[in-house]
């Protein structure tokens, strides 16, 4: 995840009438940068600064004291998940359509696998669930995301705000070289606008650590650098940098591709741990691991010269074990894909 070096304003685009006809609102839609950026924090956002919030001298004392109100700010617990709920979606790319009205509910608490072929637009879905589409030159997008009720594209929700709510891991693993692991996981309050004293910052990383299956491997060399990891750690530090701010929803973009086995299983127990304080939503090629740590599965299909649509979603087991359409029964046993 790259960060400006300046702030940068929002380049305005031009809508395909389709789109316009959907009631797409070109300014709060509208993208400026490309996919290889769409981790790069807001024209919103101050230039960030890590000197301004960490000292990256002082130690992690495990019996620092803080007032017992911290871990109700702080836990997911005060912040419970939410349901999140695509309706009619529809995006593009310039003219071109990548998704066509595409509506998924993705209940509260559960962890909600999406599978498919590439190219059939769950990474563009997924990366609309929390604002990122945007952020692509020239993408636009008609429909609405609504989170507990609340369309996050709402001109009067700040992107801040969706971003901290849906929080993001990425396919590659994306730590600051530069920063420790201590200064990698609270990295995320800066950005989300949120102050905390040296106690409650000490709370945070220890919880947060632990929440990703990280903290026993690496308690004792918090101030080392968090790019002398291994992937599969540097993947759940990413995993414990998202969770450090409360998110309601956790979006993770096949978290799993580059890793090992180990490692897999390792983020595979993350992901059963947060079931139910976080909802979860998984884009997989791996259909075994759908079928393990998903409640609820979707399945993407694009035709050739055709925008992504779902085929079919619903329970995991009955979609494994008894789908409704052919297509899925072929995708999920292996005969296409």
């Amino acid at each position: 995840m790259k960060m400006p070096s300046e702030p940068h304003t929002v380049a305005m685009t031009t809508v395909p009438d389709e789109a316009a006809g959907a009631g797409v609102h070109a300014g709060a839609r509208a993208g400026q940068q490309s996919p290889e950026q769409s981790g790069t924090a807001s024209q919103q956002l101050a230039v960030f600064d890590p000197a301004d919030q960490f000292d990256a001298g002082s130690a992690f004392d495990p019996e620092a004291t803080f007032d017992a109100g911290l871990e109700k700010r702080f836990s997911l617990a005060a912040r419970p998940a939410a349901g999140l709920e695509a309706e009619s979606i529809s995006a593009w790319f310039g003219e071109r359509k990548v998704l066509d009205r595409v509506s998924l509910s993705m209940p509260a608490g559960t962890v909600t696998a999406l599978i498919g072929p590439s190219g059939c637009g769950k990474s563009t879905f997924l990366r609309i669930l929390n604002r990122m589409h945007e952020m692509v030159p020239s993408a636009s997008l008609a429909g609405e995301v609504l989170l507990d009720g609340q369309d996050i594209y709402d001109p009067q929700q700040r992107i801040t705000a969706a971003r901290r709510n849906i929080g993001m891991v990425f396919q590659k693993a994306n730590p600051f070289p530069a920063m420790s692991i201590y200064e990698n996981t609270v990295a995320g309050l800066k950005l989300a606008g949120l102050k905390a004293s040296r106690a409650e910052k000490d709370f945070l990383v220890e919880d947060s650590l632990r929440k990703a299956s990280l903290w026993d491997e690496v308690k004792d060399r918090l101030h080392q650098p968090g790019g002398g990891l291994s992937g599969g750690q540097q993947q759940r530090l990413c995993i414990a940098r998202s969770l450090a701010v409360s998110p309601r929803v956790l979006l993770m973009d096949e978290p799993c591709s580059a890793l090992d086995p180990t490692s897999t299983r390792r983020v595979e127990e993350t992901i059963e741990s947060l079931r139910g304080e976080v909802t979860i939503v998984i884009v997989t090629h791996n259909m075994q691991q759908a079928a393990r740590v998903s409640d609820t599965c979707a399945f993407f299909l694009a035709a050739q010269n055709t925008p992504g649509v779902i085929v079919e979603h619903g329970d995991t087991d009955a979609m494994f074990g008894n789908p409704r359409d052919q297509r899925t029964n072929d995708y999920v046993n292996g005969r296409f894909g």
